[in-house]
């Protein structure tokens, strides 16, 4: 492994590596939103609600990222909206894992004590009131480990982005590898700045999990 060559590869892959963090955020961003939406829905006491969210995660954690990703990019242009292979990307990343975020907060949700909202209720606090205050706090608490795994996965996934010619990471690579035939190097490169981007990610909920930590035993004392 030369160092000329690295030294070479090296800002072409930064280049990627910014568009690789721009996807994960924008996805990042979406599929908390949509996931927070679908798991409040799938906890409607109306049933088509509860039945629409629970058909759509369904459906959207049974088929392929790469499916999802081709469908919005080849297809939904045909129906008059026009997309980037960048917009598609995070569109496509941000629904499929909106399905798994969901399930996510869902299960934070349902993992806060019932005993709490029934006191919450007899002090005459509604039900959006008691959402906010008492039951979302604790259950991002409880749901912020699968969701910085998921954070994760987002970052690793973005790859695929590669698939509709997005010069995110792994495009990049691609192309300097066939251009070159520095295989080893250029995708030894991609796998280290990979993991030098997961790592912030994985520290960073750590670090937030023990805060949490900390912050309910100061509230138990």
């Amino acid at each position: 492994m030369a160092y000329a060559d690295i030294a070479a590869f090296f800002p072409i892959l930064l280049k990627g590596a910014v568009v690789t963090v721009q996807i994960t955020l924008g996805a990042l961003l979406l599929s908390t939103v949509l996931g927070l939406l679908l798991a409040l829905m799938k906890r409607s006491p109306l049933t088509p609600v509860s039945a629409l969210a629970g058909t759509f995660i369904n459906v959207i954690r049974g088929l392929p990222i790469i499916v999802q990703l081709f469908y919005i990019y080849f297809v939904i242009p045909e129906l008059g909206i026009d997309l980037s292979a960048f917009q598609a990307s995070i569109i496509g990343l941000g629904i499929a894992y909106s399905a798994y975020q969901a399930e996510n907060f869902r299960a934070g949700i349902e993992a806060v004590d019932s005993g709490q909202i029934e006191a919450a209720k007899s002090i005459g606090m509604k039900s959006a009131l008691i959402m906010r205050r008492v039951v979302l706090p604790q259950a991002i608490r409880i749901a912020l480990p699968p969701y910085g795994n998921t954070a994760v996965m987002i970052l690793k996934d973005s790859s695929l982005a590669s698939t509709i010619t997005v010069a995110e990471m792994t495009r990049a690579g691609q192309l300097i590898a066939a251009s070159t035939f520095q295989n080893t190097t250029v995708y030894t490169m991609v796998a280290l700045m990979y993991l030098a981007l997961s790592l912030p990610l994985i520290f960073g909920v750590n670090r937030l999990e023990r805060f949490f930590a900390r912050s309910r035993q100061g509230a138990d004392q």
